[in-house]
């Protein structure tokens, strides 16, 4: 009598415990899953604006401000708070990337070299730039689909409403936080960042 409720007992035990491991196996792939398909920004590779490969994953340590660019627009002026910005906290272990985009108002339609070439004469910019690119619509590029989507990105939904929206990356490669483009390179939110208060 004590064998056989020994069994039973144990056979019971067994048929539980396989059906919770089941369950929660079975669970473990969606959150698996979800996490999986958050990116950093280091998973990046882009072109910078001679046409060669940056891989954004040799950014690791630095804090990055990622910010769509243009020439011909009413914040261009912009240049010149990010170039001092950068010239600022760069031996901070801090990094302004510029990509230029014609999205709004074909404000940007020169060639990477014409757009280099006005930067460097006009603002004496030094930080990297990246080859042209789209931040929004059908042919939006794979960085800024990423910047622009929680679902990608785990922190925010923000779409680039103008240029010289701002990006403000971790150490990690991790989406901190967006600055809209009204607002200066120079804001306490992005100094304040940096320095780490």
């Amino acid at each position: 009598m004590i064998k056989r409720w020994f069994k039973i007992s144990l056979i019971v035990f067994f048929v539980f415990g396989t059906v919770y491991c089941a369950e929660n196996n079975r669970q473990k792939p969606d959150n698996m899953q979800t996490e999986n398909n958050i990116k950093t920004l280091h998973d990046f590779k882009v072109l910078d604006i001679q046409g060669k490969e940056y891989d954004l994953s040799s950014l690791k340590g630095k804090k990055i401000l990622v910010v769509n660019v243009a020439s011909k627009c009413g914040l261009t002026p912009q240049y010149e708070e990010l170039q001092a910005l950068y010239e600022k906290y760069r031996d901070r272990d801090f990094l302004v990337i510029g990509f230029p985009a014609n999205n709004f108002n074909e404000q940007e339609p020169g060639s990477n070299a014409e757009i280099m070439e006005f930067c460097e004469a006009n603002y004496g910019v030094t930080f990297p730039m990246m080859a042209k690119i789209s931040v929004t619509g059908d042919d939006q590029a794979p960085l800024y689909t990423w910047l622009t989507r929680e679902s990608e990105n785990g922190v925010l939904d923000q779409e680039v409403t103008w240029n010289f929206q701002k990006f403000m990356i971790d150490e990690e490669g991790r989406l901190v936080d967006v600055v809209m483009p009204r607002e200066s390179p120079m804001s306490e939110k992005i100094v304040n960042w940096i320095s780490g208060d």
